[in-house]
């Protein structure tokens, strides 16, 4: 099992001529990107282009027809996986909330560690009690998740994946289903995240936080990555006219 100290010379999830294709309708058309350990990486682009299909492959939610996708030494594809080994190592969180409505916070955060990894009662209750904190919602560990905004359930679940404590974080345009002045709460912990060091991977429609917190932005239009860089140079530069026509609705 490799450690956290993952090399920082070598990609931390790296991405090799990836197709994918529901039926007849190819998604992903030969994507290939690296990730490095700590890089915050933000995936743009129309709606039907393939990012959200992108970043369930990663997962192993998806199977791909061609390609590889490794995170860290996992081959995510291989015939023999290790489920749980991938769990371990990358957490994701949806455009819902995918919460359980009948568990506490409390008890929504704690429950993979514990009946995922076999983790201690009290040690998990401790850990999720300063994931809480963290997410900025302490005095919510008895609400359920009917009596949160949608922001508050959105960061629920960010401390439930944080709870499986993972090397690299997903993120499917978690702010999409949310009312405009609850997304800079998940904004903001996100944002945490990633000054605290962890791995990103995020497709986001929002291009102002995509500026200001990505290492690197990839616009993906048709199942291609047209054009990729520093999110200065692709936003107030970009060299593709699918760029250019793209940012030009949405800037």
């Amino acid at each position: 099992m490799t450690t956290k100290n993952w090399s920082d010379a070598e990609p931390i999830v790296s991405l090799k001529d990836v197709h994918k294709s529901f039926g007849s309708l190819e998604v992903l058309k030969g994507v290939s990107l690296d990730v490095m350990k700590g890089e915050v990486i933000c995936i743009i682009g129309p709606s039907g282009s393939g990012k959200s299909t992108l970043i369930r492959c990663i997962n192993g939610l998806n199977d791909i027809q061609q390609g590889s996708i490794k995170v860290e030494d996992l081959e995510v594809h291989a015939p023999k996986l290790d489920k749980l080994a991938l769990r371990k190592k990358v957490g994701m969180v949806f455009q819902q909330y995918n919460l359980f409505p009948h568990k506490t916070v409390l008890e929504n955060v704690m429950m993979a560690p514990i009946k995922v990894l076999k983790q201690n009662k009290s040690e998990v209750e401790d850990k999720a009690h300063a994931l809480i904190k963290r997410v900025k919602l302490e005095g919510k560990e008895s609400s359920y998740p009917g009596e949160l905004s949608g922001g508050q359930q959105q960061r629920v679940a960010i401390a439930r994946s944080l709870a499986m404590d993972p090397d690299v974080m997903l993120f499917d345009e978690v702010t999409a289903a949310l009312d405009p002045e609850t997304v800079k709460e998940v904004l903001v912990a996100i944002k945490d995240l990633a000054a605290n060091g962890m791995t990103c991977i995020l497709v986001t429609h929002e291009m102002g936080f995509a500026r200001e917190i990505a290492d690197h932005v990839y616009f993906t239009d048709k199942g291609v990555i047209v054009e990729h860089g520093k999110p200065a140079t692709l936003f107030d530069n970009p060299q593709d006219p699918r760029t250019q026509a793209f940012l030009g609705q949405v800037l």
